[in-house]
């Protein structure tokens, strides 16, 4: 598995995780708070983590059947972009587990 594949993930889930952490609050501001402007907030940044979970869930998957996980573990990496701040703690804890792989595995020789 190449370092890319780790790197894209890590990316994606932190996007997600924050874009998700930010609905959040923004769902609270407009229902419990009733904040002013929170209407388009929460639509736009709703918007943005709905197209971008699904660029997640291509990416997990993608690591995923690279790393040949089980079908359990690899639903409970997709799911966590679905619970605010659990993309945070399944990625440092994916990230942790295969870093030592990739170092592990030898270079691909170079084409010339």
């Amino acid at each position: 598995m190449k370092p890319s594949v780790l790197t894209r993930y890590r990316v994606m889930a932190y996007v997600t995780g924050v874009l998700l952490v930010l609905l959040t609050l923004g769902v609270i501001a407009k229902y419990l708070l009733d904040l002013e402007g929170a209407d388009s907030f929460t639509s736009v940044v709703g918007i943005a983590h709905g197209w971008l979970y699904v660029v997640y869930l291509v990416v997990a998957f993608d690591l995923g059947s690279k790393a040949k996980w089980p079908v359990k573990r690899q639903l409970w990496v997709l799911l966590a972009g679905t619970i605010p701040t659990a993309a945070f703690f399944v990625e440092r804890r994916i990230s942790h587990e295969l870093e030592a792989k990739v170092a592990a595995e030898p270079a691909a020789p170079v084409k010339v």
